[in-house]
């Protein structure tokens, strides 16, 4: 049934995009500002609190309801999987940014280009050249197609019902929010009380992403160059544990570089400022337009390898 629900859900989202997910997620941001602005006394012990009750109810209600609906008829649980699924994974969402970018790129509209990165990824781009956006776009595909897509399938195959699904996008929405300054960078009191309240939330993400993040790596490797993914898996995913997105984007964006030969990573120009230095982390040609449909070509490659997989462990589930 996982496998019919997978299928189901990506041929929707396929087909027609569901609007109103990003007003889920923002309202789900807003909830967890308001326990923020309620909890948070900047001890590690009411972060941990104010996380128990920012993603229990989401989960709870989802588990619930699947398994009265499966009680009911199985298909009614399997009609729940597939809306869940549906309303969670955004892999169209961020392949029609990239393809934005994509086509920018391919006339030759840089600014084209920077406004379809700037929309996607937010922040200042207009001291980008098209090498960095080329850069920019594949690593922001790369770990969107991670945490909307991959993660959140594993999860959804691990826990049952719509549990797993929940519990991490939830997790990563909540990490990202209350995200803080890890560095110490920010020594006022606000920003030490906001590292410390919003440590448990970040630590139960990493704790989450650290089988995914590495089968996805692996599953990079087995559709890319198997070689050059794992040596820059290797050798260079500790460097990225300082930057945004910690060990577990090292990982991706290392294995995605290396299957690609693909050069990531790398210095930054800021507007104003000096330039953001960054570890340089893949290998080979730099990014281009060219490039850019590859990037596509891996993920597609890499998901149809774990359709392959669910697919064996539900006929193996199904066997006598």
């Amino acid at each position: 049934m996982n496998f019919i629900a997978v299928i189901a859900a990506l041929g929707l989202e396929q087909w027609r995009a569901f609007r109103w997910r990003v007003a889920l997620e923002r309202s789900f941001v807003r909830y967890a500002r308001v326990l923020e602005r309620r909890f948070n006394g900047g001890t590690v012990q009411q972060g941990v609190i104010a996380a128990l009750a920012a993603l229990a109810p989401p989960v709870l209600v989802v588990a619930a309801v699947f398994w009265a609906l499966t009680a009911l008829n199985p298909l009614l649980g399997l009609a729940w999987n597939v809306a869940v699924l549906y309303l969670l994974m955004g892999f169209r969402r961020f392949s029609h940014a990239y393809s934005d970018v994509v086509a920018a790129l391919k006339t030759g509209d840089i600014n084209g280009a920077r406004r379809a990165l700037a929309g996607w990824r937010g922040g200042v781009t207009t001291d980008l050249s098209s090498t960095d956006v080329a850069k920019l776009a594949i690593e922001r595909g790369l770990m969107d197609s991670y945490r909307q897509v991959f993660a959140t399938l594993f999860w959804f195959i691990v826990l049952p019902g719509p549990a797993g699904a929940v519990l991490y996008r939830a997790a990563a929405l909540l990490a990202e929010e209350w995200e803080g300054d890890a560095h110490g960078t920010d020594t006022t009191p606000i920003a030490r009380a906001r590292e410390t309240f919003g440590r448990p939330a970040r630590r139960l993400l990493w704790l989450l992403d650290w089988v995914p993040v590495r089968l996805t790596a692996l599953s990079f490797a087995i559709v890319g160059d198997f070689e050059d993914a794992v040596y820059c898996w290797r050798t260079q995913a500790a460097k990225w544990r300082d930057q945004v997105g910690g060990e577990p984007a090292g990982i991706i964006l290392a294995s995605g570089g290396g299957a690609l030969g693909v050069s990531l990573g790398g210095p930054l120009p800021v507007l104003g400022g000096e330039p953001d230095f960054r570890p340089e982390i893949g290998m080979g040609e730099a990014a281009d337009a060219d490039l850019l449909p590859s990037g596509v070509g891996l993920i597609w490659r890499a998901l149809v390898l774990w359709l392959l997989l669910i697919l064996l462990l539900t006929l193996a589930n199904w066997a006598p």
